[in-house]
């Protein structure tokens, strides 16, 4: 499993699977937030699927699904939210890390 650090407090990848916790958890992440609506492609895994790996693992879950090529403000305001609430080091994905850097840059121009 490859990902991004985009700040300190903030890492981005691909799709992860269950079993990839331990890795994220190991890595030293507190947080994993999923920007990934559910069956955007045939065969990913829920949201629910990892959310339970990570919850088992000790980790925080935030669920905040981002149709590709279409963010929305409230998007924007829902992740601004979950980076506020969450404990990080938080370790964001999405199908490819895209969506998970550009909130995080409108976040950054939001608050600019």
């Amino acid at each position: 499993m490859e990902y991004r650090q985009i700040s300190d407090d903030y890492s981005v990848s691909g799709q992860i699977q269950p079993e990839d916790i331990a890795a994220i958890k190991d890595a030293g992440f507190k947080s994993v937030i999923c920007n990934r609506p559910n069956d955007e492609q045939p065969g990913q895994p829920s949201a629910e699927s990892i959310q339970t790996a990570a919850e088992a693992a000790g980790l925080s879950f935030r669920y905040i699904p981002v149709i590709s090529g279409q963010i929305t403000i409230g998007n924007v305001d829902d992740q601004a939210a979950a980076l506020d609430e969450l404990e990080g080091p938080v370790f964001a994905y999405c199908r490819s890390g895209a969506r998970c850097t550009n909130l995080y840059g409108l976040i950054q121009q939001q608050r600019g």
